[in-house]
């Protein structure tokens, strides 16, 4: 085994990292209840005020709290994931939700347009900040939607 170590590099202490905007990426599951847009509203924002995004604070969490809720009108009591991450010069927040998938093409696009209308505050406030945001279908068996908002410093 001689000379089979020297190319490791010396071993240093390595301490926290502290929270910047390239680090910030979070997912959580939440468990579908009714409640769980008070806790996407408690949970976006330490974070994207601790991450140094305090500008986007209020849109962000207004953005989490809608997707959320729209998720649990159409897919009640079910499982959805919320992941916050700085990406590409944005923050983007997107939603996984369980929502079954349809059997046919129209009954799919019915169901995705009232989902859009439902999400109306979320589209002003992301669209006001000069954002983006949308959704779109898991492309599981079991179904899914994948919702979004995006927004820009």
């Amino acid at each position: 085994m001689k000379g089979a170590l020297r190319c490791l590099p010396s071993a240093t202490a390595a301490g926290p990292i502290p929270p910047a905007t390239e680090n910030l990426s979070y997912s959580m599951l939440l468990p579908g209840g009714a409640y769980c847009a008070g806790l996407a509203r408690e949970a976006v924002r330490p974070l994207v005020n601790r991450h140094g995004l305090g500008e986007l604070c209020e849109t962000a969490v207004l953005a989490a709290s809608e997707l959320v809720s729209a998720a649990y009108r159409f897919t009640p009591d079910r499982e959805m994931v919320l992941r916050v991450r700085w990406r590409f010069d944005a923050l983007r927040i997107v939603l996984y939700d369980q929502h079954p998938a349809h059997p046919a093409p129209d009954e799919a696009d019915a169901c995705r347009e009232r989902r859009s209308r439902s999400m109306w505050l979320l589209a002003a406030a992301v669209e006001a900040h000069g954002g983006d945001w949308g959704l779109a279908p898991v492309l599981t068996p079991g179904g899914g939607t994948k919702s979004w908002a995006l927004l820009h410093r």
